[in-house]
């Protein structure tokens, strides 16, 4: 007898159109790009949060509003990116 869990993912797989399996060469390229954004991420991140502590070191609140809003805007769009990439991959383009 099947699970509930099983059902609903037949289910799922039947109504969703099929995607072929990964291969091990885009799987690597999947890992690259998650290795590479990483990296992007930190960069920024580390860039900005210096800027950060040196407004809260001069007290400057309104630029460290401005900085947070940066730091969130940054990490959200180089997210964005690497899942794009990614769905690149994935479709084999």
């Amino acid at each position: 007898m099947k699970s509930a869990y099983e059902l609903a993912m037949e289910r799922l797989a039947k109504s969703e159109p099929t995607s072929a399996p990964l291969t091990a060469e885009q799987k690597a390229r999947l890992a690259e790009i998650d290795r590479v954004y990483k990296g992007k991420l930190a960069e920024r991140e580390i860039f900005l949060r210096q800027h950060l502590d040196q407004a809260l070191a001069d007290q400057k609140m309104e630029e460290v509003d401005k900085i947070k809003q940066q730091i969130a805007n940054e990490r959200a769009r180089i997210e964005e990116e690497r899942e794009a990439e990614k769905d690149r991959v994935r479709k084999g383009a």
